[in-house]
């Protein structure tokens, strides 16, 4: 097999670039405005996702961490740059969005949807990327 019979189409390399950026860019405000504070959210009204965001405030840690992460994937996904390892470092909390979205509040599962078929696009465009990983 030649380099262009496995080479993406245009129309792919396209539809993974928008796919890419618009993802990036969802992280990149949603990271930003976390961690420097630029958007107070409103105050949850009782129930399992008040519950459960309050445990994810109560470990200090973990939404940081988590936020810089969406930070450094948002970015690689923004400049085209290390997009097969942002798209592996993102997976476990998009993993984590679909689930508090399937379970918890439905209301942003359009948006968990969306990044579970981008991210999954980006991946499928890296396949070869990933293929030596699965070598014994």
């Amino acid at each position: 097999m030649n380099a262009e019979a496995t080479a993406p189409g245009k129309g792919m390399k396209i539809t993974m670039i928008v796919l890419r950026t618009l993802m990036g860019l969802l992280f990149l405000f949603a990271s930003i405005t976390y961690l420097f504070k630029i958007i107070v959210p409103p105050p949850m009204p009782p129930g399992d996702l008040k519950t459960f965001n309050e445990g994810l405030m109560a470990a200090h840690y973990l939404m940081p961490t988590a936020k810089v992460i969406e930070l450094a994937c948002g970015l690689a996904f923004v400049t085209g740059r290390f997009v097969p390892l942002a798209s592996v470092l993102i997976a476990p909390i998009i993993v984590n969005i679909v689930g508090v979205h399937t379970c918890l509040d439905h209301t942003g599962l359009p948006v968990a949807i969306f990044l579970v078929i981008a991210n999954g696009f980006v991946a499928y465009y890296h396949r070869d990327r990933y293929a030596p990983l699965f070598r014994s």
